[in-house]
């Protein structure tokens, strides 16, 4: 079997001064493809042309030194991971300390010593080679780590979505109801200049705010009639069960605030709790504008989908008493740019 030859690593040496060059050949041609340059500007034509594994810069040259070279070199993506070993004749650890802060990887002192530069530049390989690697493997993890991180996220927005999906099951006349919902509060956050973090939450909260209606008897959420005192109270008990039921998610608490506070008002009256203000969550003030637009624009065991000219007419007497007057004012834009009226049930 023919074993492939390895493929010898490619060094470039950039210096004015032929000597070097000559010195430099001497020592790298019989292990490494040895290249030289006389100058920067020639230095950076060969490598638009062929990479190189390495650099050797010297600094002082005339036209460009070696500090514009690696300058040069940081800004091309082609050559900055390029390693590179510069070249001094001086002993000042101020122009080391200069050259390694603008990127080079070593140093190596004139006159050279054969044995010295070639353990540098051995080591410099070893190192950016050990790097490379590292950097695959880095990125393969960061590779797996994002789809199985990817794969919760849609595991967690189905279940979600499923359980969204039973609860408006228990209601014939609100079909899709906390979908809709999630979808609206979902635009409020994004009209409002929230993060997508941020908005993805408000969606997660939404879907589930109605949750607690598991616990009502679908006798009650259907009946067509007016519901007496005791049957009222009995359903806006809703909030407190969904309240409990998510509170065993620990990875995100907001679920449980959505579903006990979403019925609370602006102004204090709401219940269970009697929030005010600000003192309700802001992504719960958020679904209870998105919720009530969605109460009229829904069907309900009592009357048909609301005229959009009521609903936007009834949102806005909800302004500052119901509901947070910032977050009414996008959702009114939103209706006022919806001129067919699709943000409704049974729209298509």
């Amino acid at each position: 079997m023919n074993v492939p030859p390895v493929k010898r690593r490619r060094i470039l040496a950039v210096d004015d001064d032929a000597m070097n060059r000559m010195m430099l050949d001497a020592i790298l041609s019989t292990d490494y493809d040895f290249a030289a340059a006389t100058g920067g500007p020639e230095a950076l034509a060969m490598l638009a042309n062929q990479a190189a594994d390495l650099i050797l810069l010297d600094i002082n040259m005339p036209e460009m030194d070696g500090f514009a070279v690696l300058s040069a070199l940081q800004q091309d993506e082609k050559t900055q991971e390029i390693p590179v070993i510069m070249l001094t004749g001086d002993l000042d650890q101020e122009t080391e300390v200069k050259g390694i802060q603008a990127g080079a990887f070593d140093f190596v002192h004139k006159p050279f010593i054969p044995t010295l530069i070639l353990r540098r530049i051995e080591r410099t390989l070893e190192l950016k080679a050990l790097q490379h690697h590292m950097q695959q493997e880095i990125d393969r993890q960061t590779a797996i780590a994002q789809a199985q991180l990817a794969s919760t996220q849609r595991l967690f927005r189905e279940m979600i979505e499923t359980l969204a999906d039973t609860i408006d099951a228990k209601d014939t006349y609100t079909n899709g109801h906390s979908h809709r919902v999630a979808d609206y509060a979902q635009e409020i956050a994004r009209r409002a200049g929230k993060s997508a973090e941020y908005q993805r939450t408000v969606y997660y909260m939404a879907q589930l705010h109605d949750i607690g209606k598991i616990g009502i008897p679908s006798s009650l959420i259907n009946k067509k009639s007016q519901l007496t005192d005791e049957e009222y109270a009995a359903i806006q008990q809703h909030t407190v069960i969904g309240s409990d039921i998510l509170a065993h998610v620990g990875e995100m608490p907001e679920l449980a605030g959505a579903s006990r506070s979403h019925h609370e008002r602006y102004d204090g009256t709401g219940y269970p709790d009697g929030l005010a203000g600000t003192a309700i969550p802001e992504k719960v003030r958020i679904i209870a504008v998105a919720d009530t637009y969605d109460a009229m624009a829904s069907k309900r065991s009592y009357r048909d989908v609301l005229p959009q000219a009521v609903v936007r007419q009834e949102m806005e007497k909800a302004r500052g008493t119901q509901l947070d007057p910032d977050f009414v004012d996008i959702m009114l834009q939103m209706i006022d740019e919806d001129s067919s009226y699709k943000m409704r049930e049974g729209a298509k």
